[in-house]
């Protein structure tokens, strides 16, 4: 005699949806939108994990503010510059990661 056969189910498995799209350079984008008022966003993009600063400065070349200062994983970021409690003008904002340095500018318009 044979005996019953259980129930079973049996699952196939799930595709992990695994985005491994990395840049493939250090990027600077412009801000958007540009003139801005009173806030904007500002892109980069990392092809390696690395330590990021991002710095804003007026057109005498003080830093007036530090959006961003620490290790980041790979990938496309953004951030915003909420520019409400700065005068109306032109504003540099400068990335550095590694050995990449670029600059680039923003103007704020009340």
């Amino acid at each position: 005699m044979i005996p019953p056969r259980e129930h079973c189910t049996a699952e196939r498995p799930k595709a992990a949806l695994i985005d491994s799209t990395l840049p493939e350079e250090y990027t600077l984008r412009q801000n958007f939108p540009n003139p801005f008022n009173p806030s904007t966003t500002i892109s980069y993009e990392l092809p390696h994990s690395s330590v990021v600063r991002l710095s804003i400065f007026n057109t005498l070349g003080q830093e007036v503010l530090t959006l961003v200062n620490k290790f980041e994983d790979a990938g496309f970021k953004s951030v915003r510059f909420d520019g409400s409690k700065f005068p109306t003008g032109l504003y540099f904002y400068r990335m550095t990661a590694g050995r990449f340095v670029q600059t680039k500018k923003a103007m704020l318009l009340k």
